[in-house]
């Protein structure tokens, strides 16, 4: 009896871990088109709506879910609240959130050279630094969603026979 309880420990829980793995896999794709969203809204806010960045930033935060909500929150009250830069709040916030996102190193690098740019030319120049922003990201996406559907099954097969082995191997 024991034996069949361990069993179905060890069984759940490396079918959750392969479970977790696959969460990361779908995540990245979904919050990638949830950032290139929100940069085209802060495109439209600038270009049409005149709004100042930290305004933009604080709307933005409101529309999105987290963690992209909590970046430009983040990003918003730097900009509001203290005396920096744009591309000093922008890299700031970047830092403290981006370790909660299922986005990996080249969406930051991406990010953070938007961040430079940012604030830093008029409102055509910030529009092409949006568009080639987004064209970036467009690139970084297709590779997500493609090895999301490469990998997603197999990882989580990969958890529930990884259990069935342990199990076997123990019994």
């Amino acid at each position: 009896m024991i034996k069949i309880v361990g069993a179905i420990i060890i069984l759940a829980s490396t079918s959750w871990v392969g479970m977790e793995f696959s969460k990361v896999l779908s995540e990245r794709p979904k919050q990638l088109r949830q950032l290139k969203t929100a940069l085209q809204s802060l495109e439209a806010e600038i270009m049409y709506a005149h709004t100042p960045l930290h305004e933009a930033a604080r709307r933005l935060a409101e529309q999105l879910s987290p963690p992209l909500s909590i970046f430009f929150s983040v990003f918003s009250n730097k900009l509001a609240q203290e005396e920096t830069t744009v591309r000093d709040a922008w890299s700031k916030s970047l830092e403290e959130i981006w370790t909660s996102t299922a986005m990996k190193q080249p969406e930051l690098e991406i990010m953070k050279q938007f961040g430079e740019t940012l604030g830093r030319h008029d409102r055509i120049s910030q529009q092409k630094q949006i568009l080639l922003t987004l064209s970036h990201l467009e690139r970084e996406e297709a590779e997500a969603r493609n090895n999301q559907m490469k990998y997603e099954k197999m990882v989580k097969s990969l958890g529930v026979l990884s259990g069935l082995l342990i199990v076997i191997l123990l019994m």
